[in-house]
């Protein structure tokens, strides 16, 4: 028995235990013609060992109004479409934001279009299970397992007509039957085949992978003056397959034509040149490859401990160099002034395009930190104030963490001629931080401006006017330094340098 089986046996030794479960024995009993089955991602999920909790079942033998009847008695039931036959499930005492699909089985006839919606489809309680999982998307997916009571063995419990559990262990992304026609029947499922790779580390199966490549350009395909898969749709997919495996992602990202189809100012980052005594490792689009490796790596986790990689970081990642083909000038030596502001407008232009903000990203905080990504260039006491390291490591409006660990991850994929990355900057940038966090009674604290605006008009005699920023700047400067802490030693310091004036 191979581990993925062996995972499949272990759970059916206590499906029926599992609270989610309970009202499927009293299907079974109230009718003896029925089979219940767990299908798609949740079986893949158990034999794979990877945490599940997306119950979908389907139920055969059964009619519909029969099967909600009963389950109405057991919880809340809703069925989505007649023709659909399923029903969003609350057993008593589950959490009613979380359903449970149950489902009778189902054939899909697709319109042609490619729209993820596009599809009719009709339930029939006398389907085979078989035909039902044949409408589904890839083989990993397309498998079922039957749950019996008093019977806890596998042995032809597993539905598996596409070779799902072999896929598993040759760790192949496959589309059940015609590649061409699942993809015809819904393009965002080419996308799906991208995050799934990168989701359990995957490759996808060749013929998958050309179909894909060969209607990857349908991604764009509109109907009726809208989008057939709509970016909302696209988005999400993206987001999970970057989160999940940047690397891996940005990879099958570019190979499939999705890159160009959807981000094409990446591309320029191809063979666009930088200054190799600072960057041996290549072109910018290397260097965004081996910073995108640096997250999550060894050395990132011991930097930044119990510390996940959050979304904005791989975004940021991502574009924070996108702007240098934009910016190259060759003067001196190869420069790209003003790229970190350049890539923050371009970040900000495809996020808006692609509605990245619909799949809950932070977009404004990876513009704010891709656009500051250089800072710890100007870490020394000289170039930069104390009120600059308040304003972006100690303000709850700038994602100060995520500046650090990407300014990290940037150095760490900054190769010079010897070979070892110059941490220097970052270290020192660091230690800035640092010493202002000791100065601070806690260090996400800050303590409050010893004058406020109204205080120092009063002081100086002036009307509102930029002088008042000014003023606050210069006792900001001097308090987080440590050089001033009460408000007389404040009105002494502004007497002096400000009422002459």
């Amino acid at each position: 028995m191979s581990k993925h089986h062996a995972n499949l046996q272990h759970w059916l030794t206590g499906w029926g235990k599992r609270p989610e479960l309970q009202w499927v024995p009293k299907i079974l009993t109230k009718f003896p013609s029925a089979t219940v089955y767990l299908v798609g991602g949740m079986v893949r999920d158990i034999a794979l060992d990877r945490p599940s909790k997306d119950f979908d079942l389907v139920v055969t033998g059964v009619l519909a109004r029969h099967l909600e009847a009963e389950l109405a008695k057991m919880g809340t039931v809703d069925l989505v479409g007649k023709s659909f036959g399923v029903f969003k499930f609350v057993p008593k005492g589950h959490d009613p934001h979380d359903p449970i699909d149950v489902a009778l089985p189902r054939r899909e006839h697709a319109f042609g279009t490619g729209g993820y919606r596009d599809v009719n489809v009709q339930s029939d309680h006398r389907l085979p299970i078989a035909d039902d999982l044949s409408r589904r998307d890839f083989t990993i997916n397309a498998m079922a397992l039957q749950l019996l009571t008093g019977n806890f063995r596998l042995d032809n419990r597993l539905a598996d007509p596409f070779g799902g559990m072999a896929d598993l262990a040759a760790k192949k992304i496959r589309a059940v039957g015609k590649p061409e026609e699942r993809f015809r029947e819904d393009y965002s499922r080419m996308l799906r085949a991208v995050r799934f790779a990168c989701q359990l580390d995957f490759e996808i199966e060749t013929a998958t992978w050309r179909a894909l490549k060969r209607q990857m350009k349908n991604l764009n395909h509109q109907a009726n003056g809208e989008r057939v898969v709509p970016y909302e749709v696209i988005a999400k997919e993206l987001a999970k397959a970057l989160a999940a495996h940047p690397v891996w992602a940005l990879e099958l990202l570019d190979d499939s034509g999705v890159v160009k189809l959807l981000m094409p100012e990446l591309l320029r980052m191809k063979k666009c040149p930088q200054p190799p005594q600072f960057h041996s490792e290549g072109d910018v689009w290397a260097h965004t490859v081996l910073a995108l490796g640096k997250l999550g790596s060894p050395a990132f986790r011991r930097e930044f401990p119990k510390t996940a990689v959050t979304p904005e970081l791989v975004w940021a990642t991502l574009f924070h160099d996108v702007g240098k083909p934009y910016t190259l000038t060759f003067a001196d030596r190869i420069r790209t002034n003003g790229h970190d502001i350049k890539s923050a407008e371009l970040f900000r232009a495809v996020a808006e395009r692609i509605k990245l903000s619909s799949t809950g990203l932070n977009v404004t905080a990876v513009e704010q930190v891709i656009a500051k990504h250089l800072i710890a260039t100007h870490a020394k006491k000289s170039e930069m104030k104390e009120t600059t390291v308040e304003k972006y490591f100690y303000s709850d409006r700038f994602p100060g963490r995520m500046l650090l660990q990407l300014t990290y991850v940037d150095i760490g994929a900054s190769i010079p001629p010897s070979g070892r990355p110059d941490f220097s900057c970052y270290r020192r940038l660091k230690q800035r931080v640092a010493a202002l966090g000791r100065r601070l009674k806690s260090k996400r604290v800050l303590p409050p401006s010893l004058l406020d605006g109204h205080e120092i008009m009063a002081l100086l005699k002036i009307p509102p006017s930029v002088k008042i920023k000014e003023v606050k700047e210069f006792l900001r400067e001097l308090q987080l330094a440590g050089k001033m802490k009460t408000k007389a030693q404040a009105k002494k310091a502004i007497f002096k340098k400000f009422r002459s004036a």
